[in-house]
């Protein structure tokens, strides 16, 4: 296999990019992660003042991340041009009632590229470069799930529905490689190496229904995760929320409990297991499966969090979802409130090499119930804090 050569890559996308624009201009969404910002630094690179680079306030990012990457991008060393496109009425209109997750993904892809399309018409653009990566073609195309940045390669037209031609300078490499990239061209380790975020933002970790004050407590969530995680460097960290709306009598949980007491060694009667209204995506036989969510709580004799070490968790959530395969996803209790209320929140850290597979990050207990304390006290709509167990497969990295 050859080794990858970060300065014959840039040169060749810079020469098929001024190849392609020929003199005119053209348009790039950027979000701030690792692979827009590299996809616009090379364009940059090649169009100079003929390229437009805009951030878009779709109300799915995280408190102020908009404003924050559009001054991080625009000022030495990248010098980017920068502008703010606020679009949030449009995308929570369109999101508005969608529970299930490949509806929320299409959704969200139709406003983003008619955003653009808008602002492409209005400054006489007739081509957009985006950092779509060889694993957002390879999720989508294998059925796994719909990236929102994948057009051409599943039968959509961008110049027939939105009126621009598309170039994707980076779609042959996968993450690993745009870091190489990105360090090569230059740009802050505060960008090139920073987590990947979805493409379409938070949408994705409101499990189910979006509504004002379920977005409102991720963001506080997401904040609180990132910051006392990140010290621990996994390759992925957030938080997601969901309904905390069960599923009654349901049939298989009396046989994930005893799973769970025989497993952990420790008495049934101080296990509780519920499965959630909503479904996750996962991988099956390589493609999505959208399975049932199940929550596990376990109490000591003095009523705290029995603690056991994160892989006997892991090894505990393949035992239950190859005895119950309408699973995908299973949850270790964290810390909760004493009355229920109306969400969840759920802890996400993974090491991954590629992002197709990925293992549950082993953060240290202490770590974890400092963070669902802090979520608790900020969030109160919240009545529990649950640590994702599930490796991918069979989740998927996202929980929708």
């Amino acid at each position: 296999m050859q080794e990858f050569n970060p300065q014959e890559f840039v040169n060749k996308q810079v020469a098929e990019i001024r190849k392609v624009v020929n003199g005119e201009k053209a348009l790039i969404a950027v979000s701030g992660g690792v692979d827009s910002t590299t996809c616009a630094v090379l364009a940059h690179r090649a169009l100079g003042e003929n390229l437009l680079c805009v951030t878009i306030d779709d109300a799915f990012m995280r408190t102020g991340e908009s404003e924050r990457i559009a001054q991080l991008l625009s000022q030495p060393p990248l010098n980017l041009p920068m502008k703010i496109l606020n679009v949030q009425k449009h995308f929570l209109s369109a999101l508005e009632g969608l529970r299930d997750a490949e509806e929320k993904r299409k959704a969200f892809r139709e406003t983003f590229y008619k955003s653009l399309s808008a602002t492409a018409r209005k400054e006489s653009f007739r081509f957009l470069v985006q950092g779509t990566i060889r694993a957002d073609i390879d999720e989508t195309t294998k059925g796994i799930k719909t990236q929102h940045n994948v057009l051409s390669q599943i039968g959509i037209s961008p110049a027939e529905r939105y009126g621009f031609q598309l170039i994707e300078p980076l779609v042959s490499i996968y993450k690993p490689q745009v870091r190489e990239v990105a360090r090569h061209l230059g740009v802050p380790s505060e960008l090139s190496e920073r987590q990947p975020f979805p493409g379409p933002g938070l949408s994705v970790r409101v499990v189910g229904q979006n509504r004002t004050d379920k977005l409102g407590s991720l963001k506080k969530a997401t904040a609180i995760t990132e910051e006392n995680l990140a010290k621990h460097r996994p390759d992925q960290y957030f938080a997601t929320i969901i309904d905390n709306e069960e599923k009654p009598q349901h049939p298989r949980l009396t046989h994930i409990r005893e799973t769970v007491a025989q497993h952990l060694n420790v008495p049934s009667r101080h296990v509780f297991v519920k499965a959630f209204q909503d479904k996750a995506t996962g991988i099956k036989g390589g493609v999505r499966h959208y399975g049932e969510i199940v929550a596990v709580k376990v109490q000591t004799t003095n009523d705290s969090v029995h603690q056991p070490p994160i892989q006997d968790l892991v090894d505990l959530q393949t035992k239950i979802i190859r005895a119950n395969p309408s699973f995908t996803r299973v949850l270790y209790g964290v810390q909760e409130t004493s009355q229920k209320q109306p969400y969840v929140i759920t802890i996400r850290a993974i090491q991954t090499h590629d992002f197709l597979t990925a293992e549950v990050s082993e953060i240290p207990w202490t770590t974890l119930s400092q963070t669902a304390q802090k979520i608790l006290e900020v969030c109160s709509n919240v009545s529990c804090v649950y640590y994702d167990v599930t490796p991918k497969p069979p989740a998927t990295i996202e929980m929708e």
